[in-house]
């Protein structure tokens, strides 16, 4: 999982190659436990090209879009963080795959992804992620030095904690701000937002990337 953490870049540009059969049938899997275990309501869309025409998209840069998964969900404080982390298990499943991803918050139509899903009584469209074969394979963002992200020594640090603040700054954010901050004591590891846009989307996609690094039987969450 490291090298697809590594391998992970955001696309914007997509090619008109329609995603086959049996990785649309992985997703759909994928999405239908996610939706179990949290009480999610994601939802892929295929083919269509309506989400991210317009000004918006233009603005954001994208081009091409025609599949994308929906993050919806019950409305409530914490559901940004829910999105961020069960979305985030997601991207890192299209890319091994092969599918190219790009997390979405405000340049797409919203209208457009509402007239392609289902919406329950109190549930929010939060965000979508993009996804299909890329004109390129993206670039790697520039990363803050672990020193900026926590109140310890790489040097003296356990390594699993190393690992896991490692795989934490591959995660994306928006604008690749990267403002969150972890503590631990002892197994007890806390992480927090500093602020910025979507920053408790971002945070939950930060806990799933160090997750993976430090490996859950290794910490709790405080």
């Amino acid at each position: 999982m490291d090298a697809i953490m590594r391998e992970r870049h955001s696309v914007r540009s997509f090619l008109s190659k329609s995603i086959p059969a049996n990785d649309q049938a992985t997703l759909q899997t994928a999405i239908a436990q996610i939706n179990q275990e949290s009480q999610l309501h994601f939802q892929l869309i295929t083919d269509d090209p309506h989400a991210f025409e317009g000004l918006m998209a233009h603005y954001g840069q994208f081009d091409n879009v025609q599949n994308y998964i929906a993050l919806i969900g019950p409305k409530g404080k914490d559901l940004d963080e829910k999105v961020g982390y069960y979305g985030e298990k997601l991207v890192l499943l299209a890319t091994s795959l092969g599918l190219n991803t790009c997390w979405v918050a405000m340049t797409f139509k919203k209208g457009a992804v509402r007239k392609q899903c289902t919406l329950a009584k109190g549930e929010k469209l939060a965000a979508v992620i993009a996804l299909g074969y890329g004109t390129h394979q993206g670039q790697a963002h520039r990363s803050k030095p672990l020193s900026d992200i926590c109140d310890e020594s790489p040097d003296t640090m356990p390594e699993w904690y190393r690992q896991g603040l490692e795989a934490a700054l591959l995660a994306p954010t928006a604008m690749n701000q990267q403002k969150f901050f972890f503590t631990r004591q002892d197994q007890n590891v806390h992480v927090k937002a500093t602020g910025g846009f979507y920053s408790q989307m971002d945070l939950g996609i930060v806990k799933y990337h160090f997750e993976l690094g430090a490996g859950k039987d290794q910490f709790h969450w405080i």
